[in-house]
């Protein structure tokens, strides 16, 4: 039996191509065994087996895909698929950026689907709702819809009455509003780094200031704290937006931020913005989370150093986005990728050093299967550098406390 540590993206390269995958250990029979599968193997020299046969093959190093053997095509895109890998077997380093991976607020937002959904299959109770994804993660979101969370874009999907559960990005009062008129129980799992800021929103339109709010337009948090002060908030994506503001009292502006926005990048768009505005003033405190500055921070750290920087994180990741954005603004090559599966083997030709980092809302599994998968393809040092420790907890809402 041969089990290939690099299935997972071995297994991309061939769903990418439009065949169906199944991973699994595989069986290698002698030719001529009358078996009807085909196997590609590769050991850990620099391209695959030329004679492409099945033969006995030993040790972690291997690659290996089988086949139907009455399929030309297919054997040679399994074939193919193996040659690719095997050209860049070679030992590697990763270097792993510290903090990475989940943050007390998507943590918290987790925690509360999940007790919810272990509340339901306890008693029986109603099904549990989430407006958006509770988190921006693939992984997450099917991972809770197995266990039967419901997921909606708006409340009118929604029963009268039923259980519903707000995201960590937030919503705006409109929304809630809407909950209210629809008589739905809300438990709210808003990141409260994001009520912060929908809170100073409310502070700085009572005092009439116009609110320039930096953000991703159409992001729902940005949506959500807009829908805060609509009538006083203007949101601008970055320097670029500043010149055409339009504001009506230049002494009296306020400015927010998303955030999950780069942090050097919205240093950039708040000193376009003091510019032209001199009195211009932000929050008490910086908008951007904890998480997103640290993990921006430890890659910083390991980017110097690497040949190439992969970010685990979903595309909509605002926070995972920025990282990659972060890797590459320093010269660095660097792919965000859902799980190893979406590696591809051209990215690591000639690549020695490998950094390797998470979004917050990415799960630290994924960061566990893509070294394992890494070290499929040779020998693989793994160094991890810690720019700082995390202990930030926030405690689930009374609603979900309450009922434990």
């Amino acid at each position: 039996m041969v089990a290939c540590a690099a299935a997972p993206m071995v297994a991309g390269t061939l769903a990418a191509a439009g065949h169906p995958v199944v991973t699994g250990a595989v069986r290698l029979l002698e030719e001529g065994s009358g078996s009807p599968f085909h196997a590609a193997v590769a050991g850990p020299a620099p391209s695959a087996r030329p004679d492409g046969k099945a033969a006995r093959t030993e040790g972690s190093g291997d690659v290996a895909v089988m086949a139907t053997a009455s399929d030309p095509g297919l054997r040679a895109t399994a074939e193919a698929a193996v040659a690719s890998w095997a050209r860049v077997m070679r030992p590697r380093t990763v270097l792993l950026a510290s903090p990475r991976s989940f943050c007390a607020g998507v943590e918290r937002a987790i925690e509360v689907v999940e007790a919810l959904l272990d509340r339901q299959q306890t008693s029986g109770g109603r099904p549990v709702f989430v407006r958006k994804q509770i988190v921006h993660n693939t992984h997450v979101i099917a991972g809770l819809a197995r266990r039967g969370a419901v997921f909606v874009e708006e409340l009118d999907e929604i029963p009268a009455g039923s259980l519903v559960v707000f995201s960590a990005h937030g919503v705006s009062p409109q929304v809630r509003a809407e909950a209210e008129r629809r008589n739905l129980e809300v438990v709210d799992a808003t990141c409260p780094l994001v009520t912060k800021v929908h809170a100073e929103a409310r502070r700085f339109a009572e005092r009439g200031s116009s609110i320039v709010l930096i953000g991703h337009a159409g992001h729902e948090e940005v949506e959500g704290t807009y829908g805060e002060a609509p009538d006083a908030t203007v949101v601008v994506g970055g320097p670029q937006d500043i010149a055409a503001l339009d504001l009506p009292d230049p002494s009296n502006i306020t400015y927010l931020t998303q955030t999950t926005l780069a942090v050097d990048e919205t240093r950039e768009t708040i000193a376009a913005l003091k510019e032209r505005f001199p009195q211009a003033r932000g929050p008490g405190s910086e908008d951007i989370c904890y998480a997103t500055t640290n993990r921006q921070h430890a890659l910083e750290a390991v980017t110097a150093e690497a040949d190439l920087v992969l970010v685990l994180g979903s595309d909509n990741s605002s926070n995972s986005v920025r990282l990659v954005e972060l890797a590459r603004k320093a010269g660095t090559p660097a792919h965000l990728i859902e799980d190893p599966s979406r590696i591809r083997p051209d990215w690591l030709r000639d690549t020695a050093t490998v950094g390797l980092s998470a979004g917050a809302s990415a799960p630290p599994a994924l960061v566990q299967e893509t070294l394992a998968a890494l070290a499929g393809l040779g020998p693989l040092t793994v160094q991890e550098r810690i720019t700082t420790t995390e202990d930030t907890y926030f405690a689930p809402p009374a609603a979900v406390r309450k009922n434990r």
